[in-house]
């Protein structure tokens, strides 16, 4: 059998682990005690077999001596897969497997080291989010009432009523409020009426762990929430200022998440944006736009909600690489 990451035949290692006692009790391990699939436990056997192969001499006719194994040929597996191209999440897995095998025979007494036990796994990649420009994000807060001013009145529980402008002013009031505060979907959805301050410009958030926090209400996201809260009182389906859930359906119930990424999804199309903008790519282009208007790194931590500041840093990195793809692009020279 090959493996189908690197093309390696691997025919001659399993047949070899067909008869090896200490991996035949593994297999009944993962199946009977950790519940595993039928596509795990054989992930688990060919990453042993791939280890096989770069130890040949621990083979035998019985199986496999385990306890040969040195944290040298731990060591040299690991620096084989990464020089070989094998990506950090292929490379650690393979590893995951291992540990978990020589756990299982410590615990079976089969051994008694675990040569495996201080091999560090392979740092992966960091992969900067990927954000829109301030006009991509112009473009995009002005399709939500284009749409819907194109779509038919429809008839819902409550009587007819201008379902395309409550629709249309609740989209453009979300998606406004998520770019204005950096916000999740979650978070946006989760917003009660008394957690808005008009005067003071400002709304409390509810974040990961419950945790508080207040954000920046611009302008246009006063302007658009106003708006529709207008034309959910007209629609009848609750007073502008009546407590509870801001943004809700025609049924007056709150939105869930999954409703109002189906109707991101519809935006971003007819704004002709790729289809990997999602509406958490608005919080990493709200971020990346406030950094590159000036504002220091802990008030956008603040604002975004991030534990730790090391979770922020990396939209200082994305800026920067913006900055030196827009340089490139005008002086094409540089890199020549």
């Amino acid at each position: 059998m090959k493996n189908a990451a690197n093309d390696i035949d691997l025919t001659a290692q399993r047949g070899i682990l067909a008869h090896d006692s200490a991996l035949e009790g593994f297999m009944r391990y993962l199946k009977s005690e950790r519940q595993a699939s039928e596509n795990t436990t054989e992930a688990y056997f060919q990453d042993i077999a791939h280890f096989l192969l770069a130890v040949p001499h621990i083979a035998s006719e019985e199986g496999c001596r385990w306890a040969e194994v040195t944290q040298q040929d731990a060591r040299h597996f690991v620096a084989t897969l990464s020089v070989q191209g094998d990506k950090a999440t292929s490379v650690n897995r393979k590893l995951s497997s291992l540990r978990s095998f020589y756990r299982y025979m410590l615990q079976e007494e089969i051994l008694t080291v675990d040569p495996f036990h201080l091999i560090r796994g392979l740092k992966k990649p960091k992969l900067l989010p990927v954000v829109m420009t301030v006009e991509e994000v112009k473009k995009l807060l002005e399709i939500p009432e284009r749409h819907w001013s194109t779509q038919p009145e429809r008839k819902n529980s409550y009587g007819r009523h201008d379902d395309a402008e409550f629709l249309g002013t609740r989209d453009h009031a979300i998606l406004e409020i998520i770019y204005s505060g950096g916000l999740r979907i979650s978070e946006a959805i989760g917003l009660d009426m008394q957690d808005i301050h008009f005067k003071e410009h400002l709304f409390l958030v509810r974040g990961k762990g419950k945790k508080e926090r207040f954000c920046m209400m611009g302008r246009p996201a006063q302007e658009a929430l106003a708006r529709y809260l207008a034309c959910r009182e007209k629609a009848g389906l609750g007073e502008a200022t009546a407590p509870g859930a801001i943004f809700v359906n025609t049924q007056g119930k709150r939105l869930t998440t999954r409703t109002v990424q189906r109707a991101f999804e519809t935006y971003v199309a007819e704004a002709g944006l790729p289809a990997e903008v999602t509406p958490h790519k608005l919080r990493h282009s709200f971020a990346t736009h406030l950094l590159a208007a000036g504002a220091d790194l802990k008030t956008v931590q603040e604002m975004l909600g991030h534990a730790n500041l090391a979770t922020t840093q990396i939209y200082t990195h994305l800026d920067i690489a913006q900055l030196v793809e827009v340089y490139s692009k005008a002086h094409p020279d540089i890199n020549a």
